[in-house]
């Protein structure tokens, strides 16, 4: 029996453009949360696909966002169709969200929790929001926007954060999938299809510590041959600053909503998180999120090594 996917919708995103999508033998789909590592990823997919770091075109160009309404569906599936090489696709939709098909492969990249909000206050920073009100059609505020309060301040009101229950499909609106509940089922959901063979589970602690080992791994499982002699060059082109040296080329911003294209590649570093709260404080978290995922999840999820 097939499953209807959830939908999974915000001002700025609706997962129900993946429907009818035509998918083609050999797509990738990468998955993940705000600030966990798609842009990484999407760049990842990029070497391996091109095997070359000098690419054909911005990333954001080869590997569009799907389900962001900034740029209008047919204008998305239109580029897709004229792409002769293998495609590899973004999405911020959990995998229950997105109809799956044996053609394709599915990637989800996963981030200690954490470190994933700590990025996304400052991506806040970075993001003009009058344009993106501007491009999806929303009228200006009444009022301006309340001063954000300081990092730790803010992080702990996160941990806290009420999404609301699943109960119903589509409970969880797409607006608040980066809060803590939110992110731990992108997560869970995927680890509950961790063993399909199509389906493909990262670790950005893992891409940190060895870029290299991590990236052979994806190549082996997305069936690329790959000859000795490029991977230093394509290791080295998918660094986090190479990137952000490149970030005219490499950062999400197709509609221009980015203050500073660099700042989007702030830092990428793991234990940014952990080190802004008490032990107490980083207790609470981990109690919290034992009542939100497994515990093997879990585990997997805080490591902070990783073979």
């Amino acid at each position: 029996m097939t499953t209807e996917p959830v939908r999974y919708r915000s001002d700025e995103e609706d997962s129900a453009r993946w429907i009818g999508f035509p998918f083609r033998q050999g797509d990738i789909v990468i998955s993940t949360r705000s600030k966990s590592g798609t842009t990484w990823m999407q760049m990842i997919c990029a070497l391996l696909v091109f095997q070359t770091p000098e690419l054909p075109a911005p990333l954001p160009e080869l590997s569009p966002w799907l389900d962001w309404l900034m740029v209008p569906r047919d204008e998305v599936f239109a580029s897709l169709a004229a792409q002769k090489h293998r495609r590899f696709v973004k999405t911020h939709t959990p995998l229950d969200g997105v109809p799956s098909d044996p053609r394709a492969t599915y990637v989800v990249v996963a981030r200690h929790p954490l470190d994933m909000a700590v990025s996304l206050y400052h991506q806040g920073d970075n993001i003009d929001r009058a344009a993106v009100r501007a491009r999806v059609g929303m009228p200006p505020p009444d009022e301006p926007p309340a001063p954000r309060p300081p990092l730790r301040e803010w992080l702990l009101a996160w941990i806290d954060e009420d999404a609301g229950p699943r109960s119903e499909p589509g409970s969880i609106p797409g607006s608040e999938l980066d809060s803590l509940p939110g992110v731990l089922w992108h997560v869970s959901d995927a680890w509950a299809r961790r063993e399909e063979s199509n389906v493909r589970l990262v670790h950005y602690g893992a891409l940190s510590q060895d870029l290299e080992r991590e990236m052979r791994r994806l190549a082996a499982g997305f069936g690329i041959d790959v000859a000795d002699d490029l991977w230093p060059s394509l290791v080295r082109a998918a660094t986090f600053d190479r990137m952000r040296d490149h970030a005219d080329l490499t950062a999400p911003d197709p509609g221009g909503i980015l203050k500073d294209r660099r700042a989007f590649f702030r830092s990428g570093v793991s234990g940014a998180g952990r080190a802004v709260l008490t032990d107490d404080e980083v207790a609470h978290y981990g109690e919290r999120a034992s009542r939100l995922a497994p515990a093997d999840l879990l585990a997997w999820l805080h490591a902070e090594t990783f073979d």
